[in-house]
């Protein structure tokens, strides 16, 4: 695919947002965020990763759901959410420096810290550990208007629908169509669950056509600060998973080139840049990842597209509610196969590296990463408590500069 603007880019730039949206606007709708705010923030936090990455890199920013417990809390405790965004502008910051650190250490040594003994499982795991929002989106955990309607087996019903329908695209048409499996199985599960009456139109209709975001100015206080900025640690190793997999999913290696360096300058400061505003934090998103494996669509200027359809749409009130009500089986229909082909590119990721796992030491590498990474296991110390993939990516980290001390040390 050339990069260049024409018809068929554009459509996919826009199917493209649909897939970003749902998590996107997610994040606002439980902190109090103003929605508006962060797509307005998500589309030009995209454009500037790109500008910084070179525009190499397919990637669409999005809301970090991290973020979410210290958003409420410092909420909570100070009845000022703009407290809550301080905090964060000062974690973007954070990105920046470890960016500058990143930059002087060489790529061979970023990759024998983290070979694909340890990136493969964390790449599953970012898979693994997103299968319950599609389950729960599916089976109508977060539509209960809508199962009270047609029950938990309609709301599978919808779920599996919207599934086949992207499979369906996929596996019998070829060329542009083929392309377009998400938006045409997202159009498809709308339509029926108009059909079935399960979609509440009453946003849409209240909401107006033109509008501007409700944009806010961040506030700064040190237990604020010291609430968040220990989350961005627990981003950051995130991060290395995201941009490992997309990575692997094109078939480049964006930790030498653009280099890890810079998009972690690119995630904090279109961090920094969204609590500027009044925003969430952005994070390069997983969400991202499946759709470009699903589509088979590389090319970095559709998620430019996308961030444009973003800013549009945070300024048309009329449309973001149209989008919104696409009900939740349908989003999970197709985030099944998404999120499912996340951890398929880390099984490829280890099978490609051709990782022995009769080997002790690769053995309990992975078994500790998968293990810490869906168990639910947490680890506190002082302000900074790591769980979920953070954990397990640095327990992964540790296990294997313990484990293969004599091999780091000669390479």
């Amino acid at each position: 695919m050339k990069n260049n603007l024409n018809g068929k880019t554009v459509v996919l730039g826009l199917q493209h947002t649909f897939v970003m949206f749902g998590a996107t606007v997610l994040v606002p709708l439980i902190t109090g965020l103003d929605v508006g705010v962060t797509l307005f923030a998500a589309g030009v936090g995209t454009w500037l990763f790109h500008i910084l990455t070179k525009f190499k890199v397919p990637v669409f920013l999005g809301s970090s759901f991290a973020f979410i417990p210290p958003i409420l809390a410092i909420t909570a405790e100070t009845g000022d959410i703009a407290y809550a965004t301080g905090g964060i502008l000062i974690a973007g910051l954070m990105y920046v420096i470890v960016a500058v650190i990143f930059k002087f250490i060489s790529y061979d040594t970023l990759h024998k810290i983290l070979p694909p003994a340890v990136t493969g499982p964390m790449i599953i795991l970012i898979g693994l550990m997103l299968a319950n929002v599609a389950i729960s989106n599916a089976n109508g955990s977060y539509s209960a208007d809508l199962v009270e309607k047609i029950g938990v087996n309609g709301a599978w019903g919808i779920a599996l629908f919207t599934f086949a329908v992207a499979v369906f695209i996929k596996r019998v048409f070829t060329g542009f169509i083929s392309a377009l499996p998400v938006l045409i199985a997202l159009i498809s599960g709308y339509t029926l669950s108009i059909i079935l009456g399960v979609v509440d139109f009453s946003a849409v209709v209240s909401a107006s056509w033109i509008g501007l975001p409700g944009f806010m100015l961040p506030k700064f206080a040190a237990g604020a600060i010291i609430m968040t900025v220990p989350i961005a640690f627990v981003t950051i190793v995130e991060h290395f998973g995201d941009v490992l997999a997309i990575g692997n999913v094109v078939g480049k290696d964006f930790i030498k080139d653009p280099g890890i360096h810079r998009t972690l300058l690119g995630d904090g400061l279109a961090t920094s840049l969204s609590a500027f505003m009044g925003g969430p934090a952005n994070t390069t998103y997983s969400e991202n990842t499946g759709a470009v494996a699903l589509t088979g669509i590389k090319d970095p200027v559709v998620m430019r597209i996308a961030a444009i359809f973003a800013i549009v749409l945070s300024l048309i009130p009329k449309f973001t509610a149209i989008i919104g009500s696409i009900p939740g089986p349908v989003i999970g229909g197709i985030s099944v196969l998404l999120f499912g082909m996340i951890s398929s590119i880390g099984i490829k990721n280890m099978v490609d590296a051709k990782i022995d796992l009769t080997d002790p030491s690769n053995l309990m590498i992975t078994a500790s990463m998968l293990v810490l990474g869906l168990g639910g296991a947490s680890f506190t110390m002082g302000s900074i408590t790591l769980s979920g993939l953070g954990l397990a990516a640095i327990v992964g980290i540790l296990s294997n500069l313990i484990l293969n001390f004599k091999s780091f040390k000669k390479a």
